[in-house]
């Protein structure tokens, strides 16, 4: 069974450690398997791409490479600075994600 994680796509995220230490950026794509996230703007890499259809004369491509969720921290949704996150029930009993610094429900 996989892991549940904090973190989902389209949440604000600040990065806590690595090279883009201290950056903010936006979560695109979440993979529970490799427990890593995909963030825009954050640990950009090049990539030779052959000529195709998508890029007719081909290149180099600077694109999003995964980065671990260990190293992400969501943004509080009032304050916007990074805060853990915690589970509780709400309303109809089931699990909604919490900001732990103001205790506000993320959406």
């Amino acid at each position: 069974m996989q892991k549940k994680l904090h973190i989902k796509k389209g949440d604000t995220v600040f990065v806590n450690s690595g090279e883009y230490k201290g950056q903010k950026g936006r979560v695109l794509e979440v993979s529970r398997k490799t427990e890593r996230a995909i963030v825009e703007g954050i640990n950009l890499i090049k990539k030779h791409t052959k000529p195709n259809a998508k890029s007719p004369n081909g290149g180099i491509i600077e694109k999003e490479a995964p980065i671990h969720i260990s190293n992400l921290m969501l943004l509080d949704p009032s304050s916007g600075t990074p805060t853990r996150i915690g589970r509780k029930a709400g309303e109809k009993g089931k699990l909604v994600r919490y900001s732990k610094k103001s205790g506000e429900e993320i959406k």
